[in-house]
């Protein structure tokens, strides 16, 4: 029932659940491809997501090139003959940079590849890639779906095609399926994931506006082309590196220091010692993951509560 109502949701023709969101990912990318073959994939990711192409794949004998994904050109001189799949976040976790769905997917789908989308921080509320493209869309249902932290969970959805001859028998045979009992669950969150998410970014619009003072994403067009609304998550900076950063989230008292997103309650977490350490500090410094940056999930709570704790944050960390 959750697989039937997630795919009507998405609009796709096939949807599968599964254990985690990661085993979203692994088994969208590993029930396809083999030792040979070639995958592509936009280096702003989520750590464990580069994880599988950068360290995974190419241990399985199936090589990997990571590019700037905003870069069209970097996608098209990446192409080759064995190229089987392209992988990416859009936005990415966690600088929110944007890939343009449609235009890469022309670029894959030229050369013979099919277009895998994390569409985690989108959700299907504000971004369905399949009509930009897409053949392929995985979600960690861990976040926005369940929207308060109880389960972990995951979806691929893509064509009957690639669900039957690729990924069911993947599945199957290798074990990453969802629980009936979180299944459950879920489906207790999609019923009020569309008014979650449309609370949650109208108030993180007001949020990113109030500390930039001004719209200011570097890629508003590719957004609102490909997108309805903006989304609940905001990536900021602040001055004093780890340290300011760390002093900024110990003086919040509403908003909570966790690695999850999508909650009804504001979390916040340091990328660079959390979701991003693995990759090391050259990988972060090449995708402007600073030591001072902080990423922060958007939940249900006041607009004005959100905002006083954020300045009392600033001035903690300011003083020093």
């Amino acid at each position: 029932m959750f697989e039937e109502r997630i795919r009507l949701l998405e609009g796709a023709e096939e949807a599968r659940a599964t254990a985690t969101g990661m085993a979203a990912v692994n088994a969208a990318l590993l029930s396809y491809l083999k030792a040979g073959d070639h995958v592509v994939s936009a280096r702003a990711l989520f750590g464990a997501c580069r994880y599988i192409i950068e360290t995974l794949c190419p241990r399985f004998g199936i090589a990997a090139t990571l590019l700037d994904g905003t870069n069209l050109d970097a996608w098209r001189k990446a192409m080759r003959p064995n190229t089987r799949m392209i992988f990416f976040e859009t936005p990415s976790n966690p600088t929110l940079e944007l890939v343009d769905i449609e235009a890469v997917s022309k670029i894959a789908h030229e050369a013979g590849a099919l277009v895998v989308v994390d569409n985690v921080f989108a959700t299907p509320m504000l971004q369905r890639p399949l009509r930009h493209g897409a053949d392929i869309v995985v979600y960690s249902a861990t976040k926005h779906i369940d929207g308060q932290g109880r389960c972990l969970g995951g979806a691929v959805l893509g064509s009957k095609d690639f669900v039957t001859n690729h990924l069911q028998e993947f599945l199957r045979q290798t074990g990453p399926t969802m629980s009936p009992f979180n299944a459950w669950v879920m489906l207790k969150g999609l019923e009020t994931m569309p008014v979650r998410v449309k609370a949650q970014s109208a108030t993180a619009a007001r949020i990113a506006d109030h500390l930039a003072g001004r719209p200011d994403h570097p890629q508003a067009k590719i957004a609102r082309r490909q997108m309805t609304g903006g989304g609940q998550m905001v990536a900021f900076e602040v001055e004093g590196g780890k340290v300011g950063a760390f002093r900024f989230q110990n003086a919040l008292r509403l908003i909570c220091i966790s690695n999850n997103l999508g909650d009804a309650k504001s979390l916040i977490t340091h990328p660079a010692t959390t979701t991003h350490h693995r990759i090391g500090p050259e990988a972060r410094a090449e995708l402007g993951i600073s030591d001072g940056m902080l990423r922060l999930s958007v939940g249900l709570e006041a607009f004005e509560d959100l905002a006083a704790d954020i300045d009392n944050a600033l001035k903690v960390a300011r003083k020093g």
